[in-house]
């Protein structure tokens, strides 16, 4: 026949109630440090993903711009070098 020992079941109690406890603090610890970075996040002044690609879309299409703009100008000082040379 087995008896139940209560400094057993104190001490069984105790170490489930700590580890509960330890889990808490553990939550909280996590809760804090969540909050501190999304703070830290929200200083930095980042732009957003849609932003980005919206300034990125907009280089891109000012490069291809520039490309043909600079196309264009050498056709021009190609032409122009012609006639100098023509006169």
């Amino acid at each position: 026949m087995q008896s139940k020992s209560p400094i057993l079941d104190d001490l069984a109690n105790l170490l489930t109630n700590a580890m509960g406890a330890a889990k808490g603090v553990g939550d909280e610890v996590k809760a804090a440090a969540r909050s501190r970075a999304d703070g830290i996040v929200c200083d930095m002044d980042l732009v957003g993903r849609e932003e980005f690609d919206i300034v990125k879309q907009m280089a891109s299409e000012a490069r291809s711009e520039n490309e043909a703009l600079r196309a264009e100008l050498k056709k021009l000082k190609a032409e122009i070098t012609k006639l100098k040379k023509a006169k």
